[in-house]
This record gives C-alpha cells, structure tokens and sequence, in this order.
C-alpha cells in the first residue's frame, strides 16, 4: 500500500524546504531509515527518511526546486503500484503545474483509478499531518491543542503543542478554514505524516478522507456518492467525539479556565495536581507558561511527602511514570550505542590553575560571564583540529571524517537529556561561545529549541562537575565516535619538584568508539587537550 512522504517542518519558521539533494531514484528500493533526500530550509539543511520500507515510485520535483510544508516530495509503495489517486487527492495548496511533469511514463496511472481518487480531490478539506520535527523523530504526542472542533483558524494559527523527543513545539495548519476533525486527544501521539487535523469549509463531509487514509489513500466504493444526509452529519461524529475531552477537562474540580495560563501550562498543572491560583505566573501580564510550573517548588515538596505518608504502617506501593517522547528514544539511541558501539574509556587529570585564573581576568572585561565548560568546549574544539579521528563518525560500511567542528552539550531537563549544539566552535571566541552555549541551555530548560539546535554534532561534551561528582564515564552520542565525560574541579595534594602541593584538579574521560578511534589516538587528543587547558594563553597561537 503506497505511503506519501511530504515535506517536513524542520523548523517554526519553515514555509518550504528545497530539495538540495536526492539520494535515492524512482525505481530504487528504499528501508525506513534511508535518507532520502537532503532537505535546505530557512534554518539549516537535514536530512529527509520515509519511515517505510518498499520502492520509490514518485519524486515530486527534481533537485534544486521547492515543495511547500505538507506538500508530497515523495511516494513510497510496492513496485508497479498504482498511485495516481494519491496525487489527485492532493490539497490545493499542493497542486503545482509541474506534477504532471514529473510523472514518467512507467508511473502512468491506471484508468480504473481515477474514480475514487476524484471523490477525494472534490472534498473542501485539508488533512494536516503530523510534521517531521527532529531527526530521530518516529511520532508525536499532542501536550495541547490550542483549538477545537468547530472553531474557525486561520493558516498561521497554532492549532496545537506537539511534544517530540527533543521538544514541545507548535504546529500550524497553513490554511485557512474551520477545523473539522482532531486525530487524537491531548495526551496521545500521532504517527509521523499521521492525520492530526482537517480543515476545511464547515458542514464538510470529510468521511471518505478518514477512510482514505485508513485504505492508504483509495477512498471506498461506498463513499464515491455521499448521500445528501450522509454529509450533513459526517462532520458531527468527528466533531463530538473530539470535544469531548474538554467537557472532561471542564468537569474537573480543580477549574482553571479562568486563570490567564498557557494551555500547555495548564495541561501540565492537571496532570501534576498543582493549584494553578497558587502559582505567580512570568509570561506576559502575569501569563503562567511551562517554566513558572517546572519551579514551582511546593507541590513538587507535597508530593514526596504524600506519597511517604500512603507508604506508612508497612504498606506496599509504587508510581508508574509513562515515558515521555524524550525518554523513550534517550532508551532507544543510548541502548543502540551501548551495545552496538565498542566503548573503551580514557581517565586524564588535568591541573586547572591557569584556566581558572585565566577566567577570572577575563570575566572582568568579558561582555557576558565564561564558565569553565566554556572553556572547555574552547579547548576541545582546538584539539578536535588537531586530531580529526576524534571528530568523526561511523557509518557502517566507512568513516566519515568531519572537517567543520559541531560541538553539542548535554543538558538535563525534566523529561530526561538533550543536546544543544554550538556550530562551528572551532571559529568562535570564548565570549562568543559563552553566549551562544548560555542562550541553547535556556532554550533546552525551556523546551524551546528548534531543531537546527541539537542536531549535527561531531563531538559531545557531558559535565557532572557542578554536581560533585569526581569522575564518570559517559555513553557516545550518536552519530559521535566520542563523549568526553567532565568531573568536578577540585583542590588535590600532588607532588611537583619533589615537594607536596595543592593543586585544582579535573578529572576528564573520554569514551571512544572502538571502530572509529584506537587507545593513542584517544590518548594523544587527551594529552593536547590537557595542555590547552593548562595553559589557556596557548590558544591564542
């Protein structure tokens, strides 16, 4: 059964994506987890998988062109499928002139397919679809939706917050008209290119779309002649199982309704059991959103202090936490690496003196505050230049060796771990890098990153410095063949010309990837590290 491959928002601002390169022709066998097609949008470039295994029968423009968000780039199905209906189906917004140019003669469609396909074609809907919003993104859970069924919205909207592994992002519709249908209520997720919503001109009949979409796009014999009852009432079933929910929500004891909070705020506040009227919000004019939540610290004291009271008098008990989007493929793509990556450690103490003094004449005139991990993204940066080994990656059947220096960070976060990543380290000063690392650490707390953000490292750093923690080994972050993993800095007696000193420590290990990188030429990046950092003045050079 043909699936249709549409162009992704890769980013908030994205109106379109260029085709900048396709990977693979009509006629090729592709896996789930093929690239594609390199993808260029207003942010960045990525890359483009089609989650579905089979052969690609349709490109929708040739390299260098434009398909709109939600328009179809591609058509994945069975070789010699008929898959004319699924671009006569298309959404206005869709249709270009050049379609017809791109069908070749081997994907003529079928006669006897054009039938169903104008039933579709005739609906004044649109289905909008659940967006590609990072790279290693499989589906989308809804944290709110910002409208309802029957609710008039408008092509820039935000219909909904889509919370994905690495963020909560919105999701706008790009076409004007009333939203007829939800896929799924808040709380539950949606497939990538699943139907999230349909918009359209209201008292739409939008049955043979859901059924569509349940056949794989081939609208049934039943619903070619929609009788004139039939449409009338079609858009009452989606509309009144979907606005159930709030009705739901309304019924609540703990009403918030009243209070000026950002949806996802609000969602959050039920599903903690926090008092919204309690809470004092920062937004604007006093709008309580998502941070305000993630530091309200009393509930987050009551519960612990409930749940040791229901512990008492020798019961049994215990709290089962769903995973998030994030946790799940932090379990996934840190299981993948740990097992199937050959990890061996490198343990190297390194004397910070210098860097410490160093940062302290620089805080004095520097425009924003250098922290150590500043330096040390600085210093790794350096050394990456020096040995490329360490910055490159392992692509199964070669190495690739990555001549720019992407160097992400680990940051925690309430649903589990992220990375934002500094591009181009290497070209940047240490206020520079100070900024940038500060604004992406803000943005990840904030579940604000886009992502251009975290994605395309080359080179991962992960610092439990600040929390006490002497020394740790970290697990490689894919696509990375390293993860330098940063303890605490420390005062510690070391012998120097025979006599005792105190010296401020750092323990720094670096996990290597068997495949990628050898015990020396981990060793050998460790020890020009080591001098960078001892002597800070030598980046300068």
């Amino acid at each position: 059964m043909a699936e249709v491959i549409r162009m992704p928002l890769l980013s908030d601002t994205m109106k379109e994506g260029v085709i900048a390169e396709w990977h693979k022709k009509v006629g090729d066998k592709v896996k789930a987890d093929d690239v594609l097609a390199d993808v260029e949008t207003d942010k960045a470039t990525m890359e483009v998988m089609p989650y579905v295994d089979g052969t690609l029968l349709y490109i929708g423009v040739e390299k260098g062109k434009a398909i709109p968000v939600n328009g179809i780039m591609a058509i994945v199905g069975k070789e010699g499928e008929d898959f004319q209906h699924l671009l006569d189906a298309k959404e206005s917004s869709e249709k270009t002139a050049n379609d017809s140019k791109n069908i070749t003669p081997a994907e003529a469609p079928a006669p006897e397919a054009k039938a169903p396909a104008a039933d579709l074609s005739s609906i004044d809907a649109t289905a909008v679809r659940m967006p590609l919003l990072s790279d290693t993104m499989k589906e989308g859970k809804i944290a709110a939706w910002l409208k309802e069924v029957g609710d008039s919205v408008k092509a820039d909207d935000v219909i909904a917050e889509v919370e994905t592994d690495k963020a909560t992002m919105e999701v706008m519709p790009y076409v004007d008209g009333t939203l007829l249908y939800k896929g799924v209520e808040a709380g539950n997720a949606v497939a990538v290119n699943g139907i999230m919503a349909i918009i359209g001109k209201k008292g739409t009949d939008i049955t043979p779309l859901l059924e569509a979409e349940k056949n794989g796009g081939t609208a049934p014999q039943e619903n070619k002649k929609p009788s004139a009852p039939a449409a009338e009432s079609a858009p009452a079933a989606p509309g009144k199982e979907q606005q159930q929910p709030p009705a739901t929500d309304d019924a609540s004891p703990d009403d918030d309704s009243r209070i000026k909070a950002s949806p996802l705020a609000k969602k959050i506040a039920r599903d903690k059991g926090i008092d919204l009227s309690q809470v004092k919000g920062t937004g604007d004019g006093g709008r309580i959103i998502k941070r305000d939540l993630d530091n309200y610290t009393p509930a987050a004291a009551a519960a612990p202090a409930q749940a040791a009271s229901q512990a008492t008098g020798g019961s049994e008990s215990h709290t089962d936490i769903p995973l998030t989007q994030m946790r799940r493929v932090i379990a996934q793509r840190l299981g993948e690496s740990k097992f199937s990556a050959p990890h061996f450690y490198l343990t190297i103490s390194v004397k910070m003196d210098n860097a410490a003094a160093a940062r302290t004449q620089l805080n004095q005139v520097s425009p924003v505050k250098i922290s150590f991990n500043d330096f040390i993204i600085k210093s790794c940066a350096h050394a990456l230049k020096k040995h490329p080994a360490i910055n490159s990656s392992w692509m199964g059947d070669f190495i690739r060796e990555n001549h720019h220096i992407h160097i992400g960070t680990a940051v925690a976060v309430p649903d589990g771990l992220i990375v934002p990543v500094v591009k181009f380290a290497d070209q940047k000063s240490l206020a520079r890098i100070a900024e940038e690392a500060k604004m992406l650490v803000g943005k990840a707390r904030d579940k604000k990153l886009q992502p251009q953000e975290f994605t395309g490292n080359t080179f991962t750093i992960s610092n439990l410095g600040m929390m006490d923690i002497d020394d740790f080994t970290a697990i490689i972050n894919p696509p990375d063949s390293c993860i330098l993993a940063v303890g605490k800095i420390e005062p510690t007696p070391v012998v120097e010309d025979n006599e005792i000193v105190i010296r401020q420590i750092m323990k720094l290990t670096l996990s290597c990837d068997h495949r990628v990188v050898d015990g020396a030429t981990g060793a050998a990046f460790l020890q020009t590290l080591k001098g960078y950092l001892e002597n800070p003045v030598t980046m300068l050079l």
